[in-house]
């Protein structure tokens, strides 16, 4: 039996099982690393300072928080269960270890990333991950990358937006594209607060997060990678997004509108002519999740616009861990056949869970 105003546990009778791919935990020791960082101050980042100042702190819901981030096994479990989710696919939460140098980056996702693995294989019908890399070493964390798949079976990577400011459309960083292409995984670029360039009109009136600010500096982060020609050089690099696209599966007919008048401009020495529209890569290259989303028109104005094939489920646990929103995906006005694809049979394949 499932706990009172919760969804059943299963639904194996409609032919599918849910598969949640945005479920965030963090090791008590980043936490412990993050505290420590914030008491030593110094020029750290302001988002990371405002989210994690909270999130570390003694509300009872952060506290909540906190405590369900750090416990992959038992409790975690128990959630699912109450929720109807199967599986979860594990990512380190954000800022993962993108805030720290690159030595020590570098050093603790190889730890977190053994953890990872550990509760993984205690309970393999449960969970699958992604593998923590450090962006500030772009080398180091591609060779991170194969070994989180070929040796722990990580299913990815994931990379929480910027680091320190940097985004992932400057070559510099295109050893990770490279490896995860040649590696056939995705790379799933989740939310951070925006950068330290951008923080402040999002902080002055409480923008800066999950209402508004993570999104608008994920899209700009990804857009920059597509119109980078990034997709180009790589052309069967996968990338996964949450929240629905960001926002940019609305904007894409003005995206690819723009895109091309700026092309043609001299206005912009820095554009360039891409082998497609912007369009066709978020419709190609990239997926979306429902992550924080659990609301019926944008799940299907995004399988409308970009595919049934390219839209998953994810909850955001245990951020957004909130029963009722499963009932909404659910109840979705589709067919049995695509409901399994969002819940189910998309996970599997971008992720290579039966591999």
């Amino acid at each position: 039996m499932s706990a009172p105003g919760t969804t059943e546990p299963s639904s194996a009778n409609a032919g599918y099982l849910r598969i949640a791919t945005e479920e965030a935990f963090a090791p008590a020791e980043l936490l412990q690393r993050w505290r420590a960082l914030m008491q030593r101050g110094g020029n750290l980042d302001p988002g990371f300072v405002d989210q994690w100042g909270y999130f570390l702190g003694e509300s009872p819901r952060a506290k909540g928080i906190a405590a369900r981030l750090q416990e992959i096994g038992a409790q975690r479990i128990r959630d699912m269960d109450e929720t109807g989710i199967a599986r979860q696919i594990l990512s380190l939460t954000n800022p993962g270890v993108q805030i720290f140098d690159a030595a020590t980056g570098t050093a603790l996702a190889a730890t977190f990333n053994d953890q990872l693995a550990e509760a993984i294989r205690a309970h393999p019908d449960r969970f699958s991950g992604l593998a923590a890399i450090a962006p500030q070493n772009p080398a180091g964390a591609a060779k991170e990358l194969e070994r989180g798949v070929r040796k722990l079976g990580l299913k990815g990577a994931i990379i929480n937006s910027h680091t320190q400011g940097e985004y992932l459309d400057d070559p510099k960083f295109w050893d990770i594209f490279a490896a995860a292409e040649s590696l056939n995984v995705p790379v799933y670029l989740h939310p951070s607060t925006p950068s330290p360039r951008m923080y402040a009109p999002f902080a002055e009136r409480g923008l800066e997060g999950a209402i508004y600010g993570f999104a608008v500096e994920t899209s700009l982060h990804l857009l920059r990678i597509i119109v980078s020609g990034a997709f180009d050089r790589f052309p069967g690099l996968r990338m996964v997004v949450g929240h629905l696209g960001e926002g940019l599966p609305y904007w894409l007919s003005r995206i690819d509108f723009f895109h091309r008048a700026n092309v043609a401009s001299d206005r912009y020495a820095t554009v360039k002519k891409l082998n497609k529209k912007p369009s066709d890569y978020l419709k190609e290259n990239i997926w979306v999740t429902t992550s924080g989303m659990a609301w019926e028109p944008p799940i299907l104005y995004c399988q409308q616009v970009l595919g049934v094939d390219r839209v998953l489920y994810a909850m955001d646990y245990p951020y957004q861990f909130i029963p009722e929103e499963v009932k909404v995906t659910d109840n979705l006005p589709i067919s049995d056949q695509d409901k399994k694809k969002l819940y189910q049979s998309n996970a599997e394949r971008v992720f290579g869970l039966g591999a």
